[in-house]
């Protein structure tokens, strides 16, 4: 058998990677937890026909076939594909059980998805996605829109990224797709759809192509684009973004009702956590279903990457001829952030192993004693391995060091008692399965 290579875009973290990775899908579990969503799990595949629902191509789905192929009549499914999001799953989720959900319906998921595209640095095939939405049916009230970056921001905020002033690792830039169409409504423009997909493609191509794009597409004059491109430059961390969008004197209604949202949403923002969100009018979010506010989230440093939390409010995702469920969401990139990290050496383990104690085997005949005393240790919470051989202690004390295991355990013999060793410090004391503690700091790996 030849020597197997990697596949591009399919990453496999080392465990000491595996570890951090953990840590970071703790923290956030325990926040979406903390602010009431309930876990979900929805199916890996789906049909091709829901999967484009949201206007994607086909060449991002990895399809699904059987290597003895039956044909769409033998199961009655049809084409089926890898979920690229999980969006799509979820707002099928909803349809398929809304009687028996409880509505709003707060949910999280964190799950693999899969999407075609051309792997590089902090973009992949494969990738781990952390995602939260409330739904509700017929209506859903505006201040959830406003709730939203306040959990991304408290699952993020305890990242130990090592900021040297102290603040926020990440900033969510917001903004409110009624503003942005009652906007280009209210200049004359006939297709606001068409103006938001140019705008969105703004820091990718400058300001001269998207005049350009505005006409070709929205039919703008030199005026409208002038407007729409003074809209898309004004940002403010605070409720005053407000001020400089009344400043240049448009009006339309859906103007004025997607202003009164953004506010609030910065309100609340301001009032949670200073510096957390900031009104970017640049920010549309390409995607034709959202319908109300939208997020990006820049991590601080790793700007030039783009966005490693994105979502908004969405009326008719999750929608068919007999009910209607708006919702808002956002996901987080799980894999997109830790690549960049790890990629940049930013965040490590103290240990490569979750050990904490290594049991020394005197002899073979005794392993029997070492095993019990790990089977102490183990039942009071402490992560406990016994030596792999009894070779000599300087040997076993030096395996303990290689894996960064920060104690060894030596069982007692001929009426002396057992000792514990930091292989730190080199001190060595006495101690008992059933009451020896090590300090908090040393019982799991910490990350840093």
């Amino acid at each position: 058998m030849s020597k197997p290579t990697p596949i591009s875009g399919f990453p496999e973290w080392a465990p000491p990677q595996r570890m951090i990775e953990q840590y970071v899908l703790d923290r956030i579990r325990r926040t979406f937890e903390l602010y009431g969503f309930a876990p979900l799990e929805t199916r890996a595949v789906e049909p091709l026909d829901q999967l484009l629902r949201k206007g994607e191509t086909s060449k991002e789905v990895y399809l699904i076939s059987r290597l003895q192929e039956e044909g769409p009549a033998a199961t009655g499914e049809g084409t089926l594909g890898l979920h690229f999001d999980l969006t799509v799953p979820f707002a099928r989720y909803v349809l398929e059980n809304a009687g028996r959900l409880q509505f709003p319906f707060r949910r999280y998921q964190i799950q693999k998805v899969w999407r075609g595209e051309r792997p590089q640095e902090g973009r992949y095939r494969e990738f781990l996605q952390a995602d939260i939405d409330i739904v509700d049916r017929d209506t859903l009230a505006p201040h959830h829109e406003a709730e939203i970056p306040l959990v991304i921001g408290d699952a993020l905020a305890g990242l130990p990224i090592g900021n040297s002033d102290g603040g926020l690792p990440i900033t969510i830039q917001v903004n409110n797709r009624k503003l942005l169409e009652g906007f280009y409504r209210g200049v004359g423009l006939t297709d606001p759809v068409a103006a938001l997909r140019a705008v969105d493609k703004l820091d990718k191509i400058g300001p001269d192509r998207v005049t350009a794009l505005l006409a070709e597409t929205a039919g703008a004059t030199d005026a409208q684009a002038k407007a729409c491109l003074a809209l898309a430059e004004i940002a403010a961390p605070d409720p005053s973004f407000a001020d400089a969008v009344r400043a240049l004197g448009v009006t339309d209604p859906l103007l004025d009702e997607g202003l009164a949202e953004l506010v609030a949403v910065l309100e609340n923002a301001v009032a949670h956590a200073p510096g957390l969100c900031v009104a970017d009018l640049r920010i549309a979010r390409g995607l034709d279903y959202y319908t109300g506010t939208v997020y990006e989230t820049q991590l601080r440093g790793y700007e030039r990457f783009g966005s490693i939390s994105s979502g908004g409010r969405y009326d008719n995702l999750a929608s068919d001829a007999n009910a209607r469920f708006p919702g808002v969401g956002i996901s987080i990139g799980v894999t997109r952030l830790l690549g960049l990290l790890f990629g940049a050496e930013a965040l490590t383990v103290s240990r490569s192993v979750p050990t904490c104690v290594l049991v020394a085997l005197a002899s073979e005949e005794r392993r029997p004693e070492s095993n019990r005393i790990a089977d102490a240790l183990r039942r009071r919470g402490i992560p406990t391995e016994v030596s792999p051989s009894a070779a000599k202690f300087g040997k076993q004390i030096r395996y303990a060091e290689r894996r960064g295991i920060p104690y060894v355990w030596f069982p007692g013999a001929d009426g002396v008692g057992d000792e514990v060793k930091d292989i730190r410090s080199g001190d060595q004391v006495a101690a008992a399965p059933d009451v020896w503690q090590p300090p908090t700091v040393d019982l799991w790996p910490t990350v840093g």
